[in-house]
């Protein structure tokens, strides 16, 4: 079975060759017990080492089983050792941190046999060596002979063909050698057993066959067994490789030895892990801080697409100094000197140019309602209606007052300057309209009322969220505060007490409200409640047949409130703040409405009796109950003029017509008033024009004198005499109007009656009617022919809206990657459409975003190449200990490739090592971490003020972070295994 066919094994000793075989011949039988004996030096341990695969012979041949070994490789060494032979050396070569069982297993573990199997073998090998009953003691725990026993069983627990064993005697004593001795010649009775001994008496007594060797050679056989056989190729012989499972365990167990260095490893290869966790916690804190600032921005900010825009971005680039970069200089600019730039005329011009763009709403909302081109899957959509509410409140005092801020500031200008405002509001109190007051809240997706973002911005402080229509939420600010304007439009502050306060204003007193010192529970607070009174219900029946608006007087605007069957009852139900950790808020107001309110407006407005006959009849005005002018209507020429006055007149009776020509007779002529005013202003300086005004405001108005002094003075003489000039021309109209009156007071009614029949044409010597008296008779007296209104401007009045025709559409996302997405959508639309419904916006937050995009990606380059040196660090120190360890297992190392274990094996044991160290200190790396973190957050919080802002490290990272620490540890633990599994396994059985 076995046959050494002149084997020459040679040394280099570095220039020296040193023979230690010379042509050795032997053939083994199946089964026998072979003493190989001879001095020191003369070849034993390497005759026994070819044997047994360790080491390679220089020249020869060696056949197993009828099989040339010339060709083998190293894969086809490693099964022969580990199925073929086993071997007992003289210092035991166990493995001490591995148990009695584990280190009979290992030849098992390499031959792929199964644990259970694995097991039960072990423990019968053992039991046959006699230590059944120490199983699971460490080696450091055993005898000498008790050690070699182990070996024994190891040797034999694969079944092995042939039992090389090494001096096994050479450290026991003379009782325990005997034992061992006869253990083997019992080992013997059915397999062949190479021992290389010294002992002659031992080898005389035991072994069947004595060689004895003399300088490499032969010296003599006293059994010498001739087979001839033809050597041929050998097939190739496979093993199973070591499983990864049998790698970790070994390594675990090494690793398990050394806890208190195992541990510091782990933690010194941590430190790199623990940097750059640390910095990713951060990282991830200020993202999620800055994604919750992006997300309340953009909801707070959303792409807003008007029907009708004034194209700003050109301003917005040039006030953020963002110039356009085609617009090079032309002419060569020297470094050193300083150019100007334009940016004021860019500005104006950006100003006076701004184009004034529409957008077709109504076919972009079909095209959204469509399903907007995969808009609706990332983004919120939101019609919003300019619908006219018009809501009102009890104050303290008992009247009614409507919850705006327009109504406020007419009243105030009233109070403060005198006169009626009414129009310019009805003309511009769309500008104040519902400012910081009233809000419509943002809805949320499939028919949610409210947006869950809206909802996450604010703490509910008393009540809940508004379900329905007629439900309201109030928002209060952090410092638990309303303004004196909400406190207004509650009803809470009387309209007398803010005109005392306005009066208080102008004057430089204290405006302190006694409001200032009251305060309310949230209770109180949702006691207060509101009618909401459409635009069209303020019109009711004049009994002419037209209508009225009845909102415009104090006792019509009472009769409104108080009727049940008018409005709709308003109910705040909760109170709500901005929440800790929000930065910006979508609600714009202080108290906020369902969009299902304005659903309930429009759509009652739609049905309102009013509406629906004024659409029915768009030729006539269903308000005044006249027709519309034509659109090719003229002005009436004065003859059309006379006849209208004749007709009207006389249907007056006697006192109605004096009436009438003394009102007409009292209008001076246009000419006389201006020379009038003029003659006036010639013979006054500027000194006597500001004694006037100082007088009036003070006296009259009880103005302080020195802030109206200050006020006057800061006058043009251009603007202050144009002032007083209007201010005299009303006092010539009185004048003038006080003469007429004298004048005709000498005329009896029917006179005066007689002679306004007479002015029409100019008859019984009177002068005919002027022009501008025809005129003034046609604005002031005639009754009108044609609706002062149109068709559209009537719809506007009664609140009637398109559902179709939004005034605004506003499109909602969470990120700017689906910005992005929004835009490329909206691009898309308008290239599939005609250039006049292409839709137009103004992105004032991809603008305003600009510089914290750059901010971003700084910071993120900085954190790459801090965890590019983190990474570089842990490398090289992983590689270094991971080396140290190759040296101090270099036995080891000797004893798996003993017992079968290929190169591939050694180096899977070693990467194992790496990747346990690897993921000690990944664990270990997560864990400082997430203690580091309450520290550092503590710190945050301290220097930023931002509760929001914490760092926490990622689930999915730290995951990540531990199996970059394994691949990392793998990686710089390759070229150690390497060098580990590059080991001569002679060589490494002989380290200590």
């Amino acid at each position: 079975m076995l046959q050494l066919k002149d084997i020459y094994k040679q040394y280099q000793a570095g220039d020296q060759t040193v023979p230690a075989l010379r042509g050795v011949s032997l053939s083994f039988r199946k089964s026998e017990f072979v003493c190989v004996l001879g001095p020191s030096g003369c070849g034993k341990t390497t005759l026994l080492n070819i044997i047994g695969g360790l080491d390679q012979y220089s020249s020869g041949d060696l056949i197993i089983n009828g099989r040339s070994t010339k060709d083998y490789s190293d894969g086809d060494w490693d099964v022969y050792r580990n199925r073929s032979i086993g071997f007992v050396f003289q210092s035991y070569n166990l493995i001490p941190h591995q148990t009695v069982l584990a280190n009979v297993e290992l030849a098992l573990t390499l031959s792929g046999v199964g644990k259970a199997e694995r097991r039960r073998r072990a423990a019968a090998a053992l039991e046959q060596v006699g230590l059944g009953d120490q199983l699971y003691k460490r080696p450091n725990q055993l005898s000498g002979g008790q050690m070699q026993r182990v070996a024994i069983a190891r040797a034999l627990v694969n079944d092995p063909e042939i039992l090389l064993a090494d001096e096994p005697t050479g450290a026991l004593d003379s009782e325990t050698s005997v034992q061992i001795m006869d253990l083997l010649r019992q080992v013997a009775l059915d397999r062949l057993v190479i021992m290389v001994t010294h002992n002659s008496d031992l080898a005389e007594e035991y072994a069947t066959r004595i060689v004895r060797l003399l300088d490499g050679r032969i010296s003599g056989d006293s059994a010498p067994y001739e087979e001839t056989q033809r050597a041929e190729r050998g097939k190739k012989l496979r093993k199973k490789p070591m499983s990864q499972g049998t790698a970790l365990s070994l390594s675990a167990r090494n690793l398990m030895t050394k806890k208190g260095r195992t541990f510091l490893t782990a933690f010194a290869g941590s430190i790199g892990i623990i940097g750059i966790a640390l910095i990713l916690s951060l990282s991830n804190g200020i993202q999620s801080y800055i994604d919750q600032v992006q997300a309340e921005t953009l909801t707070s900010y959303p792409i807003t697409i008007e029907a009708e825009r004034v194209d700003m971005s050109s301003m917005v680039t040039t006030l953020m100094g963002v110039r356009n970069s085609d617009a090079e200089e032309s002419e060569p600019r020297d470094p050193d000197r300083v150019y100007s730039s334009a940016v004021m005329y860019e500005l104006l011009n950006s100003m006076v140019n701004a184009e004034v763009q529409t957008n077709n709403l109504s076919a972009f909302k079909t095209f959204l309602d469509g399903g907007g081109g995969g808009i609706r899957d990332f983004a919120l959509i939101r019609y919003v209606y300019d619908f006219p509410f018009r809501f009102y409140a009890e104050d303290t005092e008992g009247s009614i007052l409507r919850s705006d801020v327009s109504s406020l500031m007419q009243n105030a200008m009233s109070s403060l300057y005198g006169g009626d405002y009414t129009s310019y509001f009805d003309s511009m109190g769309s500008r104040y309209s519902r400012m910081n007051v009233w809000t419509e809240l943002l809805p949320g997706p499939d028919g949610m009322p409210l947006s869950p973002q809206l909802k996450s911005q604010y703490e509910l402080l008393t009540g809940r969220w508004p379900e329905s229509e007629d439900e309201l939420i109030l928002f209060i600010d952090r410092n638990n505060q309303i303004s004196d304007l909400v406190l207004y439009t509650l009803g809470l502050i009387s309209t007398s007490e803010m005109e005392e306060n306005l009066h208080a204003i102008m004057n430089g007193e204290d405006a302190s409200s006694a409001a200032a010192l009251r305060s309310w529970s949230y209770d109180e607070l949702c006691l207060s409640s509101f009618q909401m009174i459409l635009p069209v219900e303020c019109f009711q029946p004049d009994g002419q047949g037209g209508y009225t608006d009845l909102s415009r007087t104090d006792t019509g605007l009472r009769y409104l409130f108080s009727e049940k069957e008018i409005g709709l009852p308003l109910r705040i139900v909760g109170v709500a703040r901005p929440g800790p950790d929000s930065n910006s808020s979508m609600a714009s107001g202080s108290i906020g409405y369902l969009s299902s309110l304005t659903d309930y407006a429009i759509q009652k407005t739609a049905q309102s009796e009013l509406v629906l006959a004024q659409q029915a009849d768009p030729e006539t005005d269903v308000i005044q109950d006249l027709p519309f002018a034509p659109e090719n209507a003229q002005d009436p020429g004065r003859e059309e003029l006379v006849e209208a006055a004749r007709a009207y007149t006389s249907t007056l009776s006697e006192e109605e017509k004096a009436d009438l020509y003394l009102q007409i007779m009292s209008q001076p002529p246009q000419e006389y008033l201006d020379t009038a005013v003029a003659a006036q202003l010639s013979q006054t300086d500027r000194a006597t024009l500001e004694a006037m005004i100082l007088t009036q405001y003070t006296g009259e108005m009880g103005m302080d004198p020195e802030r109206v002094a200050a006020y006057i003075a800061s006058m043009d003489d251009e603007t202050l005499f144009s002032a007083i000039g209007d201010a005299m021309a009303e006092g010539i109209r009185e004048q003038y109007a006080a003469m007429a009156a004298s004048e005709l007071s000498v005329l009896t009614p029917a006179q005066m009656a007689a002679a306004l029949d007479a002015s029409y044409d100019g008859t019984v010597s009177l002068a005919p009617f002027s022009e501008e008296q025809l005129l003034w008779m046609r604005d002031h007296v005639l009754p009108a022919s044609y609706s002062s209104s149109s068709y559209d401007a009537v719809l506007d009045a009664l609140g009637y809206l398109d559902p179709a025709s939004p005034s605004t559409i506003q499109l909602y996302v969470e990120t700017f990657e689906d910005k992005d997405r929004l835009s490329d959508a909206i691009s898309a639309y308008n290239r599939s459409v005609e250039k006049e419904d292409e839709i137009r916006y103004t992105d004032l937050v991809a603008l305003l975003m600009r510089s914290i995009t750059t901010i971003i990606n700084a910071i993120s380059y900085v954190l790459i190449a801090f965890v590019a040196i983190s990474l570089v660090v842990s490398s090289i120190m992983i590689g270094i200990i991971t080396y140290i360890s190759v040296l101090e297992r270099t036995k080891e190392i000797g004893i798996l490739r003993a017992i079968g274990a290929s190169k591939k094996d050694v180096a899977r044991v070693f990467n194992a090592e790496t990747l346990i160290v690897g993921l000690a200190a990944g664990l270990i790396g997560i864990a400082m971490t997430l203690l580091l973190c309450i520290p550092l957050n503590m710190l945050v919080h301290h220097l930023t003020d931002i509760q929001s802002l914490s760092a926490k490290l990622p689930p999915v990272a730290a995951l990540i972070l531990v199996l970059i620490s394994m691949f990392l540890t793998f990686i710089a633990g390759l070229i150690p295994s390497r060098l580990a599994s590059k080991k001569d396994p002679v060589t490494a059985l002989r380290t200590e």
